[in-house]
C-alpha cells in the first residue's frame, strides 16, 4: 500500500509540474521575469508569423476591402474630369425657305461654341472631386483596420480556444485518474461509495466542456476564412503561441497619434474641405458664367450678276453670359454649405472625443489584463497546483474525500482557463489600440506563453 501511495504522488506531481510547465512557457520559475524583445513589430515576432500572413492575405483577398478599393479608385479617376471645361456645342440651321440677302439667297448656317465658367469654379470642382476621392482613401483604411482588428481578435480567440482544449482535456484525464483511485479505495473499503460518484459526475461535466469547445472551433476557423476569401471549411491550425506584447509607446502619444492618424477623423477632415470647396463654389454662382461663338452663313451665289459680296459666307463671332438675378436662392446655397461646413467640423469633433474615451477604456481593459497575466502566472495559478497536490496527498492518507479533490481540480481549471483568457484579452485590446490609433504599434515580446499540446 505505501509503494502504491508513492506512486500515486508521484505521478500527481508529474501532472501538477506538467501543468506548470506549460503556465510558465519559457521559464519554469513563474516568478522570474522573462527577458524582453524591445522595438519590434507584430509581424517580426517569430511566434505570429502565421498570424502575419492570414493580414496578408486579408488585405489582398477580403472581398469588403476590394471593393472598397475600387470605390477609392472610382473617386479618382472621377476627379480627372472634375476641372475640365464644359464640351463645345456645334448648331446648325437650314432654312426651309432661302433667306434673300444682297448678296444671295442663305441656305444655312452652322456655328462652334464653348462655354467658360467664371475663374476659379473649376478649381473648386476639382477640390471637391480631390477631397471625396480622399474621403473615399479613408474609409478604405478604416475598413482595412477593422478587417485586420477583426483577423487578430478571431486569431487570438482561436488560440485561447486551442489551450482551453489542452487543459480541458489534461483535467479529464485527471478527474479520470482519480476515479481509478476512488474505485480502488472502495473494492478496500477505504472510501465510500460518493466518492465514486462524485469524480463521475465531475468528468461528465468536463467531456461536456471539451464537446462544446471542440464544436467551437468551426465556426472559428469559419469566421477567419471568411475574412480571408477561402471556403468555410479550410482547415486551419491552431496557433502555436501568443506571446505577451508590451506596448512602448506611452499613453500621451497614444492620444496624439489617434488625432493625426485615424482614419475616421481622416474622413471627417476630407468632408470638411470638400464642404469647404462647395461653399466656395456657391459664392462664385453670383457671378456669371460666359459663352463664346462663331456663326457662318452658308450663302448662294446673287440672282443678279456684278453684285458686291455675291455668294460671300458672312461670319459673326458672339459671345453671351446669364445674369445671376435670383440672389436669394445663391444666398440659401452660400448658407447651407456653411451649415455643412460646421457640421462636419461638429461631426469631427464628436468622433475625436469619443475615439478617445475608447482608447482610454482599451487601455484600461489592456492594462488590467497585464496585471491578471502577472497575478494568475505569479502567484494563483502556482497556489492552485500546491493546493491540488496537497488534497491529492490527503485524499491518499485518508484524511481528505474526492469532494476535496474535484473543488482543488475546479479552482485550478478555472485558474487556468482564467489566465489564458486574460493573455487573449490583452492580445485583443492592444488589436484594438492599433485600431484606434490607426496604426501598428512597436512592443516588447516576452516569451511564448501558449504551448503546442503535450
Amino acid at each position: 500500500m505505501k509503494t502504491s501511495t508513492s506512486i500515486i504522488l508521484a505521478t500527481v506531481a508529474v501532472l501538477v509540474l506538467l501543468n506548470a510547465k506549460q503556465v510558465c512557457a519559457v521559464d519554469e520559475d513563474p516568478a522570474k521575469p522573462q527577458e524582453a524583445i524591445p522595438g519590434i513589430y507584430l509581424g517580426d515576432s517569430g511566434e505570429l508569423g502565421d498570424l502575419k500572413s492570414f493580414l496578408t492575405q486579408a488585405a489582398e483577398s477580403n472581398n469588403e476591402l476590394r471593393a472598397a478599393f475600387q470605390r477609392w479608385q472610382a473617386a479618382i479617376k472621377r476627379s480627372i474630369s472634375a476641372d475640365v471645361l464644359p464640351d463645345p456645342k456645334f448648331s446648325f440651321g437650314y432654312y426651309t425657305t432661302p433667306l434673300e440677302t444682297r448678296g444671295g439667297p442663305a441656305r444655312y448656317k452652322y456655328g462652334l461654341s464653348q462655354k467658360m465658367p467664371f475663374f476659379g469654379k473649376l478649381d473648386y470642382k476639382e477640390q471637391m472631386a480631390l477631397r471625396e476621392a480622399d474621403g473615399f482613401k479613408a474609409q478604405f483604411d478604416s475598413l482595412k483596420l477593422a478587417t485586420f482588428y477583426e483577423v487578430k481578435k478571431v486569431y487570438y480567440e482561436y488560440a485561447y480556444l486551442a489551450r482551453a482544449i489542452d487543459i480541458t482535456r489534461e483535467n479529464i484525464e485527471l478527474m479520470k485518474y482519480l476515479e481509478k483511485i476512488a474505485t480502488a479505495r472502495y473494492t478496500t473499503g477505504a472510501a465510500k461509495h460518493s466518492d465514486i460518484i462524485r469524480p463521475q459526475v465531475e468528468l461528465g461535466k468536463l467531456e461536456d466542456r471539451l464537446n462544446s469547445l471542440n464544436d467551437l472551433k468551426r465556426p472559428l476557423a469559419a469566421r477567419l476564412n471568411g475574412l480571408l476569401d477561402r471556403p468555410a471549411g479550410t482547415d486551419i491550425a491552431f496557433p502555436a503561441s501568443i506571446p505577451v506584447m508590451t506596448i512602448t509607446d506611452s499613453e500621451e502619444a497614444l492620444s496624439t497619434q489617434l488625432q493625426e492618424s485615424n482614419p475616421k477623423l481622416a474622413f471627417w477632415e476630407t468632408v470638411t474641405a470638400k464642404e469647404e470647396a462647395a461653399k466656395g463654389l456657391a459664392e462664385r454662382n453670383y457671378y456669371p458664367d460666359f459663352t463664346f461663338g462663331v456663326d457662318v452663313t452658308e450663302v448662294d451665289e446673287a440672282r443678279n450678276p456684278g453684285v458686291m459680296g455675291s455668294g460671300d459666307n458672312p461670319i459673326m463671332a458672339y459671345t453671351s453670359f446669364n445674369i445671376p438675378i435670383w440672389f436669394s436662392a445663391r444666398e440659401a446655397a452660400v448658407d447651407e454649405g456653411q451649415a455643412k461646413v460646421l457640421a462636419a467640423k461638429r461631426s469631427r469633433i464628436g468622433l475625436e472625443r469619443r475615439l478617445q474615451s475608447d482608447l482610454e477604456l482599451a487601455l484600461y481593459k489592456y492594462r488590467d489584463a497585464g496585471r491578471k497575466i502577472n497575478l494568475y502566472r505569479d502567484t494563483l495559478v502556482p497556489k492552485a497546483e500546491q493546493s491540488l497536490g496537497v488534497t491529492m496527498e490527503a485524499f491518499m492518507t485518508g484524511a481528505g474525500t474526492s469532494l476535496d479533490m474535484i473543488d482543488a481540480e475546479k479552482t485550478l481549471l478555472e485558474l487556468q482557463l482564467a489566465y489564458y483568457r486574460a493573455l487573449t484579452d490583452q492580445a485583443q485590446r492592444l488589436a484594438e489600440i492599433e485600431t484606434l490609433v490607426g496604426s501598428e504599434l512597436p512592443c516588447e515580446f516576452h516569451g511564448s506563453l501558449l504551448k503546442k499540446e503535450q
